[in-house]
């Protein structure tokens, strides 16, 4: 069964769109959300390049495809076929980017397209029974495959992009030090530049003078 629905951007996160239903016989609703929202922004750093992916979490499983820069995004229970939870978001890809495809890239604030959602909970019914001669059918299609979907589990996806950005700010702070640690090389090597030649300087700068005032004498 469809739990979650939420349509975003990926280049910067925005959300799009979302089931305005979604959630209300669901635990922990918000919690499951703030995950879907980690997963958008995981894509806009582009930590996940797969452009379909299931994500494990708990008793369910986010499902996403990503097409011209909109990823649609459904948590399912994890007994829903797989098969299915794409088909419904395809369905929802094609409707979103024909009615909404030419204001995608404008959109300036969050849930531009929130009448979407009378879409979503239309289609989402369509998809409540898996036994129906229409769903069955879907099932048994065999030119929509989804074996080849990798599967993953949300900490190791969200984990990822963490690690990535420690390894990132790490790399800074490195490139940072490694900078001020050249500094002071520098700074030392003068320093000791300045030590090693200052007593032979001021030695020939005395023979020098003396040597010019003997000659400014005589």
């Amino acid at each position: 069964m469809v739990k979650l629905t939420m349509v975003a951007r990926v280049t910067d996160g925005l959300p799009l769109a979302e089931g305005l239903d979604d959630g209300r016989d669901l635990n922990d609703a918000e919690f499951y959300k703030q995950q879907a929202k980690a997963v958008f922004k995981n894509l806009t750093k582009g930590h996940n390049e797969a452009s379909r992916m299931s994500i494990e979490t708990g008793p369910y499983v986010f499902h996403y495809i990503i097409e011209g820069r909109v990823c649609y995004l459904t948590m399912c229970d994890r007994a829903y076929p797989k098969k299915l939870a794409f088909q419904y978001l395809e369905d929802l890809k094609n409707e979103f980017e024909r009615v909404n495809g030419n204001q995608i890239e404008t959109a300036a604030r969050p849930y531009a397209f929130i009448k979407f959602d009378t879409f979503i909970q239309k289609t989402k019914k369509l998809y409540l029974d898996t036994r129906t001669q229409r769903n069955l059918a879907k099932l048994n299609d065999e030119l929509y495959e989804v074996h080849q979907i990798m599967t993953r589990n949300v900490q190791e996806v969200l984990g990822v992009g963490e690690k990535l950005d420690q390894v990132s700010q790490m790399s800074s702070r490195l490139t940072s030090e490694s900078r001020i640690y050249a500094d002071k090389a520098r700074d030392l090597n003068r320093q000791a530049f300045i030590r090693k030649w200052a007593p032979v300087a001021i030695v020939f700068g005395v023979v020098f003078l003396l040597f010019w005032v003997r000659k400014k004498i005589w």
